[in-house]
């Protein structure tokens, strides 16, 4: 049996850091109701002329440096993200050509918040169909640019980043004691599109659209399937909540951090948190904390970590893996 392995990981963040306070110029909000809320103390955003691809090459380098993998010996990229440079092509087929790769294959998952949980789960897929040996999983957004910076309520939520791994097939015994993804769990209801959506598209108005969300139903959401996802992939791969060593969860809100761990019964000393540092990156935001934990030495060979995610969609999904 061929196990996906996370060989190494990377992130990238814009150079320009907003602070809470700088919404309070032009908003009626301070930095005591943003932290009180979210737990979100600063976020990145993209310079002029930097792109979702640019993120997303520069977290992939980085992972790749972590790895000791030589970008010529990477077989397929995929990038998940909503914020692509262009309708098409692919974000993934940019950064193929940006790291110097003229060979394999590149695309893009767009499930939004979820994305990363959905582009591991398929690379997984990829590797072991045998359609690849080494995959770069990405997760990349430019949210500052569909933000509306008149509602307090989402603005100060999100910010712009980039997070990678490289995966690679290794034999595995079948058994949950295996290095690698040991299980998948995906989910999507279209019925609650309104809960968080953009409104605009290529096909509706020919415009991009603003972030809408209705904050209070997501997050009502959020902790029920968040829990609910991540109890199927531990079931999937015969383990307990109890044997997790880590909870790598999306950085949405650090309410909704706490209360699913509160539901899974597990301590928030092992739950990674970064949102504090770079608010709601979306897709990137998985990765993004993958690499901070593994560069401050938190995860060790053989330990256990559950990542899940909700996004618009609704889509929503968890995967179980030793480290």
């Amino acid at each position: 049996m061929i196990r996906s392995v996370i060989r190494g990981t990377g992130h990238y963040l814009p150079a320009r850091i907003v602070p809470n306070a700088e919404f309070a110029a032009t908003l009626d909000t301070s930095d005591e109701w943003i932290v009180s809320r979210s737990g979100i103390e600063r976020r990145h955003f993209a310079a002029k002329g930097e792109f979702t691809s640019d993120l997303a090459t520069h977290a992939a380098r980085a992972a790749l440096e972590n790895a000791g993998i030589a970008a010529s010996e990477i077989d397929a990229v995929i990038v998940a993200t909503s914020t692509p440079d262009y309708t098409f092509p692919a974000v993934a087929t940019q950064v193929q050509a940006g790291l110097g790769i003229t060979r394999g294959f590149a695309f893009d998952i767009q499930a939004v918040c979820a994305g990363f949980v959905f582009a591991l789960a398929n690379a997984t897929g990829l590797i072991a169909a045998g359609q690849a040996n080494r995959v770069l999983v990405i997760g990349a957004e430019t949210f500052s640019r569909i933000m509306d910076w008149t509602d307090r309520s989402t603005c100060v939520l999100f910010g712009d980043g980039a997070g990678a791994v490289v995966l690679e097939g290794h034999p595995g015994t079948g058994a949950n004691t295996d290095r690698g993804v040991l299980s998948c769990d995906l989910n999507s209801d279209g019925q609650y599109r309104e809960l968080l959506y953009v409104d605009g598209g290529v096909s509706r108005n020919g415009q991009a659209g603003m972030l809408r969300m209705q904050g209070r139903e997501v997050f009502r959401h959020a902790v029920e399937k968040l829990a609910a996802t991540a109890h199927a992939a531990l079931e999937k791969a015969g383990l307990s909540t109890d044997q997790i060593d880590w909870v790598v969860p999306h950085q949405a809100n650090l309410r909704i951090i706490r209360g699913t761990a509160q539901k899974l019964g597990l301590p928030l000393e092992k739950v990674i948190v970064t949102v504090q540092d770079h608010g709601n990156t979306s897709a990137a935001s998985i990765p993004l904390a993958l690499s901070v934990a593994n560069a401050q030495g938190r995860f060790k060979p053989g330990d256990l970590i559950l990542t899940e995610a909700i996004g618009g969609g609704l889509s929503w999904g968890a995967v179980v893996l030793r480290w």
